[in-house]
Order: structure tokens, then sequence, then C-alpha cells
């Protein structure tokens, strides 16, 4: 079963692109460029979500305990 974690090893700021795309098996770069789309109307439509990810969804496991 997949789970959708934050990246700790490919994040720019919280690494809720890089896993989200690490989940749907696509390239963070378009996931980052949809973001940037999402916050050029103000701001809002991608900010918020991306919040709200940022809080609920969980780091890699994996990458935590690399430390």
């Amino acid at each position: 079963m997949k789970h959708l974690y934050r990246s700790k090893t490919d994040r720019k700021i919280a690494g809720v692109c890089a896993g989200i795309a690490e989940y749907f098996g696509i390239d963070p770069t378009i996931v980052r460029v949809i973001a940037v789309l999402l916050l050029l109307p103000g701001g809002f439509p991608g900010l918020i979500p991306y919040l709200i990810l940022w809080v609920v969804v969980p780091e890699d496991p994996v990458s935590v305990a690399k430390k």
C-alpha cells in the first residue's frame, strides 16, 4: 500500500511537492510548476492547501531514520 509522505531528500521548502510527485510517480518539477501556477491568482488557491499538507502529511520515515 502506498503512503503519502513529505520528502526529506528532494525538498525545496517542505518536501510536499516532491512527496506528491513520488506518490503519483511523476517528476517533482511538474508538481512544483502546478503549485506555482496556483499561487499566481493571489496566492490563496495554492498557499492554503500547501500549508495544510505541510502540517498534515508526515515526513518520510525512511529518510528520517537516515539522519
